[in-house]
């Protein structure tokens, strides 16, 4: 499955969530292509739409290569065969949370004003990404999002390796993928346009979007 772009995935993804509408939802994407693809979701299921702030934790040396991922809750999960296989040291993991946190604070300013997330509890809250790779990022913010006692965690990605969805599993109620193909590579190869998303677009985006008070106000 190719998909033209994020709007083109965000939209075929919502005709695969229609059991959802109706519920008391809220849809939290993970900026940046996240958003794109959750807006669409969002405009057809008539949810509210945010952000929840996650940053993958890369390898020593080689930043691309998640380890694993820190939440803006403070959630972190780190893959512990990655770090023994690395011999990656526990001070590095240390320094390396501290400094993604520093850039989710960044973002919280940015995208919601440096407000908490709104409010999930009882509610149907799906997780929007426009693809995982290794779903470090996607994972913990389903972890994140557990803790603040909503009625269901639904995952909801266009494309993912087939390996990574019973992982996935472990941590949501519902996964919902359209495409897991083999063998995988990366997330931009199932689009024809996979253009980098900016700041200032998430910030548009979520300007038409955002109707909801903060978490504990």
């Amino acid at each position: 499955m190719i998909f033209r772009d994020r709007v083109e995935a965000g939209q075929t993804l919502a005709r695969h969530l229609e059991k959802y509408r109706g519920e008391p939802g809220l849809i939290l994407a993970l900026p940046r292509g996240g958003v794109v693809v959750g807006a669409e979701v969002a405009s057809e299921l008539h949810f509210p739409l945010d952000v929840i702030i996650v940053r993958k934790i890369g390898a020593p040396g080689n930043p691309e290569f998640g380890i694993g991922a820190v939440a803006e809750t403070g959630d972190y999960e780190i893959s512990e065969e990655v770090v023994r296989e690395l011999w990656i040291p526990r001070t590095y993991i240390d320094r390396a949370i501290q400094a993604e946190l520093e850039e989710v604070r960044r973002r919280i300013r940015l995208y919601r004003d440096g407000q908490p997330l709104p409010p999930v509890e009882g509610r149907a809250v799906l997780l929007v990404d426009d693809g995982v790779a290794t779903g470090h990022t996607i994972r913990v913010a389903a972890i994140a999002v557990r803790r603040l006692n909503p009625k269901l965690v639904v995952i909801a990605v266009p494309v993912a390796p087939p390996e990574a969805i019973p992982r996935l599993q472990e941590v949501a109620d519902d996964v919902v993928c359209l495409a897991t193909p083999e063998p995988f590579l990366a997330v931009g190869r199932f689009y024809d346009r996979f253009e980098q998303v900016s700041d200032a677009q998430v910030v548009e985006i979520l300007k038409k979007f955002r109707v909801e008070q903060p978490q504990g106000s």
